[in-house]
């Protein structure tokens, strides 16, 4: 189901299937031509991170420290109200017929929100595909079930842990799209390396997504990931040779190590960071931060 937006004060328009998630935009236009300059900006987002999630029990109970991830959101220590059902259907009545997709998420698993059914729900009836990552803690079939009938995406985060691989293959058995969001850094880059020599990532996800890891929350600047380092050249060029039976995906912060250290990459398939331009993030205390953090590009 193709849907178009045309942003007059831009000059270009956009099309988005709710099916399958493809995303066109055209050029900026003159006198109905396609010129092939890239628009700079749209007038309203077209995409929004929004943060239903205010608190994480999967971060207060310890599991994130155990894991060895460095929670960006600070769930550990940091405890919000989730964001109000009738808050989030003013987002998405705001939203509706401007925004294709929303990427829920916060501080916190949105499966875990006490209204994440009526969330996803009104989302969906306003024409607005809910996609968000989940830790895999405490998911259910129940859950699973819902998550098929509403959602276009879920990413696991990659925690290494039983749960994680439970996840994983409740979603994929049930028909879910299912994504891997794996944060990419010194202390995680090896393992990347041999799961991709190795062919060890679950089977059946549509796709594996490597976001560089940021010093932000809890995360620590040493684990920060710089062209120096001594195994980038050998991931990407595992990268170049894109075999796996899963699709690969970066977020905008890693486009200098593809064009740096990548052959076969068709750069039309990347896009740099949009600083705002085309998203927002809105919390669950309903600031709106005019910046993206991730940008996820498959190929």
């Amino acid at each position: 189901m193709l849907t178009k937006y045309t942003d007059i004060n831009n000059n270009f328009y956009e099309l988005f299937d709710r099916n399958t998630g493809l995303y066109i935009r055209s050029g900026v236009l003159e006198s109905g031509n396609d010129t092939g300059i890239d628009p700079f900006m749209r007038d309203f987002p077209s995409l929004i991170d929004v943060g239903v999630m205010g608190n994480c029990a999967h971060g207060m109970y310890g599991y994130c420290q155990k894991t060895g991830t460095q929670c960006y959101q600070s769930g550990l220590s940091i405890i919000k109200e989730n964001m109000s059902l009738n808050n989030f259907r003013n987002v998405v009545d705001q939203c509706t017929g401007k925004v294709f997709q929303f990427a829920l998420g916060g501080r916190g698993d949105v499966d875990q929100h006490e209204n994440c059914e009526e969330i996803l729900t009104y989302s969906k009836k306003n024409g607005i595909v809910p996609n968000f990552t989940t830790s895999g803690f405490n998911l259910t079939n129940n859950i699973v079930s819902m998550l098929k009938e509403y959602v276009g995406a879920v990413a696991v985060s990659w925690y290494r842990s039983e749960y994680t691989n439970r996840a994983i293959n409740m979603l994929v058995n049930a028909g879910v799209k299912t994504n891997i969001h794996y944060i990419l850094g010194t202390n995680t880059i090896k393992e990347a390396i041999l799961r991709l020599e190795n062919d060890s990532f679950p089977e059946g996800i549509n796709a594996v997504i490597f976001l560089l890891h940021k010093p932000m929350g809890l995360g620590t600047t040493d684990n920060i990931l710089t062209s120096s380092n001594v195994y980038i050249q050998r991931f990407y060029d595992l990268i170049d040779k894109n075999r796996y039976p899963f699709k690969l995906g970066f977020d905008s912060c890693s486009c200098s190590g593809i064009i740096n250290f990548t052959k076969n990459i068709d750069f039309i398939s990347t896009d740099y960071c949009e600083s705002a331009r085309y998203s927002c993030y809105i919390d669950a205390q309903m600031n709106m931060i005019s910046y993206r953090y991730v940008e996820s590009k498959r190929w």
